[in-house]
């Protein structure tokens, strides 16, 4: 019987090794390239940032879930984060044009109060920042931060490096589960001495002291009173940017 010819060998200008790195995704989305794929989502954003001479940031947390027209004092809080967004702008250097911006909103990019925050800078005619997650539900970016200044990130941790980094001072609106994440880890940041001192101001004194008993945390030894002192209420969106100016936000980031 004749011997069968041997398959041809295959073509290696089609198999993936012979792909460009930087061009084949199964290998970029790899387990082995995460670290990668981390420098990336850093890079992205910081070459953008230095594009448009953002040098500080004033960050606006705050829930996905709040409506303009939604009940309760979801409209307050709304129209409140819109008016600090506006009065940041105006006042705090992110209108600049001859030089590094100073004080430009950051959120987290989605809707709710973080749209408000994004709406108020844009009524100023100011850029803001939208730092937006992909996420099954909630998240997809509000129509008021700057298109240029909107970006999408995979993960977690370097979309709140990229919140901190910059931030000259934060402001926390009522808001859930992600909101106390974000807040608890700035807070954490800041009394391990892993970030510069940034002003921090919670939005709404009534609803943070309602679903969060700093007195009992004192009580039981978990924080202290000075560690308590890190951060301030306000009521309204003038005494917010007023007690943050106080502790002179025309610099850039101390550290």
């Amino acid at each position: 019987m004749p011997d069968l010819p041997s398959p041809a060998p295959p073509d290696p200008l089609l198999l993936p090794s012979y792909r460009l790195p930087a061009l084949d995704q199964d290998f970029i989305l790899g387990d082995s390239m995460r670290g990668v794929r981390f420098l990336l989502e850093y890079a992205k954003a910081e070459e953008a940032l230095r594009a448009w001479q953002v040098r500080s940031t004033i960050v606006a947390f705050g829930s996905a879930r709040v409506r303009e027209d939604g009940p309760g004092r979801q409209p307050f809080w709304y129209a409140q984060a819109r008016e600090f967004g506006r009065i940041a702008s105006e006042r705090g250097g992110a209108l600049r044009t001859q030089k590094e911006r100073d004080n430009v909103i950051a959120t987290g990019g989605g809707p709710g109060l973080m749209e408000a925050a994004n709406r108020g800078a844009a009524d100023a005619g100011a850029p803001s920042v939208g730092f937006n997650i992909s996420l099954p539900h909630e998240q997809g970016p509000n129509p008021y931060s700057t298109p240029e200044l909107t970006f999408q990130f995979h993960y977690f941790a370097m979309r709140k490096m990229h919140l901190a980094m910059r931030a000259n001072a934060l402001i926390v609106f009522p808001g859930g589960f992600g909101t106390l994440d974000e807040l608890f880890e700035i807070l954490n940041l800041r009394i391990t001495n892993k970030a510069p001192p940034i002003s921090i101001v919670l939005f709404d004194e009534a609803y943070w002291r309602s679903i969060i008993n700093f007195d009992a945390l004192v009580e039981h030894g978990m924080v202290t009173r000075e560690e308590c002192a890190f951060f301030c209420f306000a009521d309204h969106a003038e005494e917010a940017w007023l007690k943050l100016s106080a502790e002179g936000l025309d610099a850039h980031p101390k550290g």
